[in-house]
């Protein structure tokens, strides 16, 4: 099996963030704070390493279609709407939950961290299924920049 670089790498830091989301979550429950503080830092960063990755990708590289058989298609398309969509809030509810444990707003971010991090569970098993049925299950489609899209070529 031939697995693309770029894909396994951004997939790979996805689920570190997962990982670090999880062990942040056990630091708090034992009162670790200076401990889940620093594991969720690294799990943020994770997450936008992940990010860096695929946009530059995206833009320099390309998407990669769906290369799977036809009649099957429209079930992955729903499911990577569902991604792109629990993805995006993923990443709102990050943002606003590392932002109020850094200002020390803690009631609001006990109130939200634990839904953020159901939702990044989410991302990251989603973006899982994504990859494999991309790479690993069928072969990847063409694969177009956004770059070569806009100017043509």
């Amino acid at each position: 099996m031939n697995l693309p670089v770029l894909p396994t790498i951004s997939t790979f830091f996805i689920v570190l963030s997962a990982i670090l989301v999880a062990i942040g979550w056990a630091f708090i429950k034992q009162k670790k704070i200076e401990a889940h503080k620093k594991t969720m830092t690294a799990a943020a960063i994770s997450a936008l390493i992940f990010f860096i990755i695929y946009a530059s990708r995206t833009i320099f590289i390309g998407n990669t279609a769906f290369g799977g058989p036809a009649d099957i298609k429209i079930y992955y398309t729903i499911f990577l709407i569902f991604h792109i969509t629990l993805a995006t809030t993923g990443a709102f509810f990050g943002l606003v939950t590392l932002y109020l444990g850094y200002k020390n707003n803690i009631q609001k971010h006990r109130k939200i961290g634990p839904i953020t991090s159901v939702i990044w569970f989410l991302v990251a098993i989603t973006g899982v299924a994504v990859y494999l049925l991309l790479y690993v299950f069928y072969t990847g489609g063409e694969t177009t920049s956004v770059i070569k899209a806009i100017i043509g070529g």
